[in-house]
């Protein structure tokens, strides 16, 4: 069934919500890629743009249902933002987390006061979802949620006013990608996605103007682990099929070559941040003088990082 999509006055009225918590993020040059300027959200308070979303959706709640608790299922960065929210907003959190997730974003997590609950990663909604029901707490899902997207889409907010004609962003669950897209829908921006070949469902479902779903194994091969959603969800495809003017795809080699572009620019993005730039490296096409990569998160996986650089 059809949802409203996300409008520009929603994501404005987030903004308000999110003044004085989340952070106003850099536009800054990479000088390694002329024509390209990054917008920084690994400087958020958690490390990644997350803090938006989640933030804004847990502050919507009914007080009385979110002091029973705060819950999710993440691999590691809406988690840890939904974590920092419930430890400003004074509330329990619980994350439900992939097995397979990266270690040091999980403990990221536990450090910030969740309850961390590991299942394999095609159990993961079900397991929030039970966990909902025994506790009557509050699901805050990553990112199919028009509050969350609301959040998220700050992100295109701040954008508007800028002098840019197209912004490129990172797709997993589509939250981020589709906050942009309701932000910057009319202003004449075009905004396109990237993502992992080997999550490539995005893109698939772009072409086949059809929601498209992969396998958990297929997705799990790609190092950008918060790009590992096996589709989007039913409102972030909405707003793909709608807003978005395109969603290109990247191997894994050119997100390693972007992490170090960007570590060598001093920006220490994660797999998953490095993607938008990896897109401009391998689309080049889209690259003219007034493009934007996200980089949405500096929370690496510390064995991952360390290979790349030494290569």
């Amino acid at each position: 069934m059809s949802r409203a999509l996300v409008t520009r006055s929603d994501v404005e009225a987030a903004a308000a919500i999110l003044d004085g918590v989340a952070v106003r993020t850099a536009l800054e040059p990479l000088d390694a890629v002329p024509g390209l300027r990054l917008k920084r959200e690994d400087t958020q308070p958690i490390g990644a743009f997350k803090l938006r979303g989640a933030f804004h959706a847990a502050s919507r709640l009914d007080p009385e249902v979110r002091a029973r608790g705060l819950v999710t299922h993440s691999s590691g960065n809406h988690g840890r933002a939904l974590a920092w929210t419930a430890d400003r907003l004074g509330v329990p959190c619980t994350v439900v987390v992939p097995d397979d997730a990266v270690a040091a974003k999980v403990e990221a997590m536990a450090a910030l006061g969740a309850t961390l609950v590991p299942v394999p990663p095609s159990d993961r909604a079900v397991r929030a979802d039970e966990i909902v029901a025994e506790t009557g707490g509050a699901l805050v899902p990553p990112f199919d949620h028009p509050h969350v997207i609301a959040g998220q889409g700050t992100v295109g907010l701040e954008l508007l006013g800028e002098d840019v004609d197209r912004v490129l962003v990172p797709v997993g669950g589509g939250g981020l990608i589709s906050g942009i897209a309701a932000a910057l829908a009319g202003s004449g921006v075009s905004v396109v996605g990237v993502e992992p070949e080997l999550a490539g469902d995005a893109a698939a479902s772009k072409k086949a103007g059809e929601l498209t779903s992969w396998p958990a194994a297929d997705v799990a091969r790609t190092a950008a682990d918060g790009l590992r959603a096996q589709r989007l969800g039913a409102l972030p495809w909405q707003h793909v099929a709608a807003l978005v003017d395109d969603v290109v795809t990247v191997g894994e080699d050119a997100i390693e070559d972007a992490a170090r572009l960007l570590h060598a620019a001093g920006v220490p993005a994660e797999a998953s941040g490095a993607v938008a730039t990896a897109g401009a490296l391998t689309h080049p096409d889209l690259v003219g003088g007034r493009t934007v990569a996200i980089v949405s998160g500096r929370n690496v996986d510390p064995a991952w990082v360390a290979r790349v650089l030494a290569a």
